[in-house]
């Protein structure tokens, strides 16, 4: 635990004062703002339909996420390996599952602040428009924490994935090349899957379910609605435990 919590307090101290970090913010809260603001034009458009704000906000969330989770976890590994300082670190006795969980959760904890940040913008236009515009669609709480909870969770996925792809290279652009596109296939994946002619073909009607259940915009909607749903929680659970311990397992035969 000595040793986790020492890596952990390292690589959060390395994403603080790398610069990559601060130009991902900038961009991340600047994309967030202007989808918010787009999303209370698209609300006040929609008249009086079950349009609220925080939900398009939440709908568009994958527009900023291509460029987040990249940013802040391709130098991970990537740049160590380029460096020769990971061969070094795993002369330590540290164990190479305690580098990886502090490399993780230094990262994840980054992604969560993000998110807190932006997710103050409802909040901030709520308290700005609230005497020119009494609508009680402007915040929705429930539809704000529910969302919430939704990008905590499928982050751990998410941040797992950015840092197995900085395992796998010495670059960093690389990286983040490979996290992108495993982000955009994990993201659609399920929506994809639910075009093929599944009705069709008797075949390919096993695919059903696990479509359904790999729909990451369907599991969005139900927790900003206010449907909390264990299946979600088991999906992205276990797939950034499998991340994890194939980047140990990666990194390990590397060393």
């Amino acid at each position: 635990m000595r040793h986790f919590w020492t890596m952990f307090c390292h690589e959060l101290r390395l994403l603080f004062i790398s610069p990559s970090t601060y130009v991902a913010a900038v961009v991340f809260l600047t994309l967030m703002g202007g989808i918010y603001w787009f999303a209370i034009q698209q609300a006040a458009l929609a008249g009086q339909q079950e349009l609220l704000p925080v939900e398009i906000f939440f709908q568009l969330f994958w527009v900023p996420l291509f460029i987040l989770v990249p940013l802040i976890t391709m130098r991970s590994f990537a740049e160590e390996r380029a460096t020769g300082t990971l061969a070094a670190l795993m002369t330590t006795p540290t164990h190479p599952l305690t580098i990886v969980l502090g490399k993780f959760f230094a990262a994840y904890v980054l992604y969560v602040l993000m998110w807190a940040l932006a997710l103050l913008f409802p909040v901030l236009a709520w308290y700005l428009l609230k005497d020119f515009c009494p609508d009680p669609r402007l915040l929705s709480l429930p539809s704000l924490i529910g969302g919430g909870i939704f990008v905590a969770l499928s982050g751990l996925l998410y941040i797992s994935v950015g840092i197995l792809a900085s395992s796998l290279t010495r670059s960093m652009l690389v990286a983040s090349l490979l996290t992108s596109g495993a982000l955009f296939v994990l993201i659609v994946m399920g929506g994809l899957l639910q075009l093929l002619p599944l009705e069709t073909y008797e075949s390919l009607s096993w695919l059903r379910e696990p479509a359904d259940y790999l729909r990451t915009f369907k599991h969005l909607e139900d927790f900003y609605g206010g449907v909390v749903d264990s299946r979600p929680f088991f999906l992205f659970t276990l797939g950034t435990v499998l991340s994890l311990i194939l980047t140990t397992l990666n990194i390990q035969s590397k060393a």
